[in-house]
């Protein structure tokens, strides 16, 4: 065999394997190489929407978070306002209770006052009606009287 024959049926040979390779081959390799560059580039799309959807997450949980330390701050804040108007309220009550059991102590002991100062009356007018009648039965004696009114003093 001669060695451009050799040659050219080599070179007809790979001109064969090209087309053969273009026709059959490489369209299904294209399409794979477009199908895994298609995945690649929906998968890194998928990831940036998914990084921004955790950043919007985060700015919500962060507003949320925010909003409820606000009501939170709110809620003592009145509690607090509340148990001071109950303070008042009950040192107000106490003061008034206090007034009131004062002047009704005050009351009992003006009203003691006056039964003991009546009894008292009483007891003077009888002692000295007592006294007049044991000054009368006697006879007028300065020393009698003397002794007679230390007697009722020391009865008073």
């Amino acid at each position: 065999m001669n060695l451009n024959v050799t040659m050219i049926a080599q070179a007809v040979t790979f001109f064969v394997f090209i087309w053969f390779c273009k026709t059959l081959i490489w369209p299904h390799l294209i399409k794979a190489l477009e199908s895994r560059q298609k995945q690649i580039a929906d998968g890194l799309a998928a990831a940036e929407e998914g990084k921004q959807s955790l950043e919007r997450a985060a700015k919500d949980a962060d507003t949320a978070i925010a909003q409820a330390r606000g009501r939170a701050n709110e809620i003592v804040a009145q509690a607090e306002k509340r148990a001071s108007q109950m303070i008042e309220e009950a040192k107000t009550t106490a003061k008034v209770e206090g007034e009131r059991l004062v002047a009704g102590a005050k009351a009992e002991i003006d009203q003691e006052v006056s039964r003991a100062k009546e009894m008292l009356r009483t007891q003077v007018a009888t002692l000295a009606v007592a006294g007049a009648e044991q000054i009368l039965k006697r006879e007028v004696d300065a020393k009698v009287h003397a002794e007679m009114l230390a007697a009722m003093q020391r009865q008073l």
